[in-house]
């Protein structure tokens, strides 16, 4: 598999088919969401209309206001049952975006609209310095940086308010709200790769202050409340890179979270836990035209294709999407005709090489949708659906390789002793 990892982009040389994957942003980086649920019941939910809130007298204002508790988040699927005997395992898959700001393109009401369209919830990792003005940037204080410092960019107040305005949306339409973090250092010594557990502790101390306290920081009392409280919304997240999680899952783990999503390089196989938490990497998927696989993830197959430029020759464009729009839908028919293990796809609100990593995720996520079995979920709400089977079955479903159906159908793989 041929992964590109943000030490390649900084110089450091990269073996041909061994370097690590990359969750990247470009440093100019200004952005970074299935309701067929997870229980056996379908879509569930509690029937509100997609989009609307809760009358005000339910709404209890947290801390400055920045939040709120506004109940039970609307379009949740059935509460999850175990898997009966001989099931045959959903087609989980999972599409998440990495930054989640809303910059000016479109791109973040476009993919809820896309959702809404097809009833799928996603999971958007929201970079808590997407809402902290550039003017109060002395208030972060990142690990082994200086003050203020971030590899991706502040945003402007419009584009704080338009990410406020799709955040809630969101949440509203049942969508995850995890975090991706801050400044998204990869490079040099102050790389995440290198930050201890108590510093990732500080990283998120932090990340949670500027979701919860947006309103302090810039001083705007004239827009709604995020909708959810975000210490209990956030169960996880995923890394800069997909770079520091050994060291932060002590972290994770000590706060309560459910699941990681920074591993780099995963397989697509059932997925087990690191220190109590369920780790869920994103993985490598075939790659067409190519012998080596790719990470299934957009920025790593534009590595792959231009060369880590985001503004590669326009001609090669159409040839461009297909492949990767081949390479999302061949990772997911290789899971779905096989062992059904869980299929992961990253995004970046991002309009690299024209756009077309965005057109090809759309194009996946119609191609997948609709299909029997398969459900179009959170990472959230995937877990929900982990924590309530069998262990002993969880185990007897990763003994299955890449690629490699049960022998005589699930009804007789769950029988063999």
């Amino acid at each position: 598999m041929r992964d590109i990892s943000r030490r390649g982009l900084l110089g450091a040389g990269l073996g041909a088919a061994a370097a690590i994957g990359m969750a990247g942003c470009s440093s100019s980086d200004s952005s970074d969401t299935g309701r067929a649920g997870p229980g056996k019941g379908g879509k569930g939910g509690d029937g509100a209309a997609k989009g609307t809130g809760p009358a005000k007298k339910d709404v209890r204002s947290i801390g400055d206001g920045s939040t709120a508790d506004t109940g039970k988040q609307p379009h949740q699927p059935a509460a999850p049952v175990p898997l009966e005997p001989g099931q045959t395992p959903p087609q989980f898959v999972i599409f998440s975006w990495d930054g989640a700001g809303e910059v000016g393109n479109g791109l973040f009401p476009r993919f809820l609209e896309l959702a809404k369209e097809h009833n799928a919830a996603m999971t958007f990792f929201l970079s808590g310095l997407y809402l902290l003005p550039e003017s109060k940037k002395s208030l972060y204080r990142p690990p082994n940086n200086p003050v203020g410092a971030s590899d991706i960019g502040y945003l402007t107040d419009d584009h704080i308010k338009a990410t406020l305005k799709n955040v809630r949306q969101a949440w509203y339409d049942g969508h995850e709200i995890g975090t991706h973090f801050n400044g998204h250092f990869c490079g040099g010594s102050g790389s995440v790769e290198n930050w201890s557990a108590s510093q990732w502790q500080s990283e998120i101390d932090q990340s949670v202050s500027f979701v919860t306290e947006w309103r302090t920081n810039t001083g705007w009392r004239d827009l709604d409340p995020l909708p959810f409280d975000y210490r209990k919304e956030l169960v996880g997240g995923r890394t800069p890179c997909l770079l520091g999680q050994d060291n932060l899952l002590p972290t994770a783990k000590k706060l309560g979270w459910r699941y990681d999503a920074s591993s780099p390089g995963g397989t697509q196989v059932w997925p087990s836990k690191r220190m109590d938490v369920w780790d869920l990497p994103l993985q490598g998927i075939p790659f067409p035209g190519h012998s080596f696989e790719v990470l299934s993830m957009d920025y790593n197959i534009l590595a792959n294709q231009s060369q880590n430029s985001t503004k590669g020759m326009p001609s090669r464009y159409p040839g461009w999407r297909e492949q990767a729009t081949q390479a999302y839908i061949s990772g997911f028919k290789r899971a779905y005709e096989t062992n059904r293990a869980p299929f992961y796809i990253g995004n970046h609100f991002e309009e690299w090489n024209g756009g077309i990593y965005m057109d090809a995720v759309e194009a996946a996520l119609k191609h997948i949708a609709g299909k029997p079995d398969v459900r179009l979920v959170s990472f959230r709400q995937f877990v929900d659906w982990l924590d309530v089977q069998d262990p002993a079955v969880l185990a007897k479903l990763r003994t299955l390789g890449v690629g490699q159906a049960p022998e005589g159908g699930w009804n007789a793989f769950f029988k063999q002793a």
